[in-house]
């Protein structure tokens, strides 16, 4: 039997579950699956910042923050914010995601990404609000 103080408390709940459920990414989910662990947002930050052998890092292209608005360090093309929390589109389209890991790790390291490295970077670039 449900009474006004157990259905309000439930209401309270889903209000508090609803947005922390919204916030999961599925993308970042698929590398959780892949590497069966956790990243953290400190390892991703320090990938962002690494400079690889061609004297580039993401933060070359994409600012020391994730929030600004980028510029290509070759073509000076426009690049929209990495964060999500002010470009509500990145990280939705894996098909994207994948692309775009692949052309830049290999631009910025000189190498393929890890699923590790992903996932890291990922937790990073979602934890700047």
């Amino acid at each position: 039997m449900h009474t006004k103080r157990s259905t309000s408390h439930l209401l309270a709940c889903l209000a508090i579950a609803l947005p922390l459920a919204a916030a999961a990414n599925p993308i970042l989910d698929g590398y959780k699956a892949e590497i069966k662990g956790t990243f953290t947002a400190a390892a991703g930050e320090k990938l962002y910042k690494t400079v690889g052998p061609n004297q580039l890092s993401c933060a070359s292209c994409h600012t020391d923050s994730p929030k600004n608005v980028g510029k290509h360090a070759k073509t000076n093309k426009v690049i929209d914010p990495m964060a999500p929390s002010v470009n509500p589109k990145r990280f939705t389209d894996v098909t994207q995601v994948e692309k775009w890991f692949k052309r830049n790790c290999n631009d910025a390291l000189g190498r393929a990404c890890t699923t590790q490295e992903k996932g890291d970077f990922m937790t990073y670039v979602l934890s700047v609000k």
